[in-house]
């Protein structure tokens, strides 16, 4: 009774803090990097096992080639089994998280991802919500969705345990819950994340077009924020429309120039983190973070790990990958269709437009690093984190 008595008191307490902005943005960051703490084991392995294939694959040293069972179970099965499933995975950490249910939370990943959904997505047909017919969207490996959906969640099945009689709560709470919170997350939370893609799309490209200035700002954008769009989902209408760009023309001076900068970026806050942390434990989990996205083009664990944990961390990826895309826009850095490496062999892809143009695009990723790792070395870390880390 006690415990209950103080999660409520906590309840009542949280709206005095949310009335004011600086509240909310601390209590969604709070929520954001409470519920991916949880899945940083899972990522690290996932990571791991693909960069075991990159290492030994044709990408390094070529032992295995890219048509070996082994090379294609490290690579592909036990990779995607890490992050084809994230929206369930991270429905029940979002629900331990908020105090709902995390049985519910794992079910609401599950219906994202329900193969009937994942198949309609593949053909481009609808799926019909209680006779609404909804575009079907491939959920898998995306975040916002179910971040979006299990606060939701949380407020319906407490209204529904409260409501409900005693005698049938077992069996018709978590029902009753669904019931309310499926179309809920299908025709208005779901597709959000694709809704605002599309919206920044069309402000990224229609600046780029603009040229001049206007470029270099859309590429300091993408440099800065690019990593953010991905974990909530947005950046799937981005790419939809800088392939259609590259297909047309075979090279592409101004997206993935980018998006790489803000790679480089992530790389350079795991590597300030390493050198700023004493805690041998969490600079090992650096190095594990270091290891994963430079040899297996892996940043996912470096995201989780660090940038969404260490909220002040976020600071030197947004500097670092907006400084690097500005440096790339100005040096006419252009990347062209073939090795589009994602680790550290990621200048291959710059080749074909000559020496100068891959040394260009080398400066520019390195500045994206180093910035990134130079701000989080000195500002991404408060004295009570770093004292707190050493207390463990």
């Amino acid at each position: 009774v006690k415990q209950g008595a103080a999660v409520d008191e906590n309840l009542d307490d949280a709206p005095k803090e949310k009335l004011t902005p600086k509240g909310v943005f601390n209590a969604i960051l709070d929520y954001l990097s409470g519920s991916m703490t949880q899945l940083i084991p899972l990522v690290m392995a996932a990571g791991l096992f693909r960069t075991f294939a990159v290492v030994l694959g044709p990408q390094v040293f070529g032992v295995l080639s890219d048509t070996d069972p082994t090379y294609t179970f490290f690579n592909t099965t036990l990779y995607e089994a890490g992050f084809y499933f994230l929206p369930i995975f991270l429905g029940y950490a979002c629900a331990k998280k908020m105090g709902a249910s995390p049985m519910l939370g794992l079910l609401t990943g599950a219906i994202l991802i329900a193969p009937s959904v994942v198949s309609a997505a593949g053909e481009g047909a609808n799926i019909s919500v209680y006779g609404f017919q909804i575009a079907a969207a491939d959920y898998s490996q995306t975040v916002l969705p179910v971040m979006l959906t299990i606060p939701v969640l949380y407020v319906v099945e407490k209204f529904m345990k409260k409501h409900v009689p005693d005698v049938l709560s077992t069996l018709f709470s978590p029902f009753f819950t669904m019931i309310v919170v499926v179309p809920i997350m299908f025709i208005v939370l779901a597709p959000l994340g694709n809704l605002l893609g599309q919206g920044i799309a069309a402000v990224l490209f229609g600046l780029q077009n603009l040229g001049g200035v206007f470029t270099i700002l859309a590429m300091m954008v993408l440099g800065a924020f690019w990593q953010l769009f991905v974990v909530a989902g947005m950046h799937m209408p981005v790419i939809m429309l800088a392939q259609v760009q590259i297909l047309q023309v075979g090279s592409d001076p101004f997206l993935f120039v980018a998006t790489n900068c803000a790679m480089t970026a992530v790389w350079g806050c795991v590597i300030g983190s390493f050198f700023r942390i004493r805690n041998k434990h969490e600079k090992g989990m650096c190095a594990g973070y270091i290891v994963s996205a430079l040899l297996g083009g892996v940043t996912e664990p470096a995201l989780f790990g660090t940038v969404l944990r260490f909220r002040r961390t976020m600071l030197g990826m947004i500097i670092g990958g907006a400084a690097g895309a500005a440096v790339s826009a100005l040096l006419g850095v252009t990347l062209y269709v073939g090795a589009m490496a994602t680790n550290f062999l990621v200048f291959l892809g710059y080749l074909q437009g000559g020496m100068q143009n891959t040394i260009c695009a080398i400066i520019g990723m390195a500045v994206a690093c180093v910035v990134s790792a130079v701000v989080v070395y000195f500002t991404g870390y408060s004295k009570e984190e770093l004292a707190a880390m050493d207390e463990e």
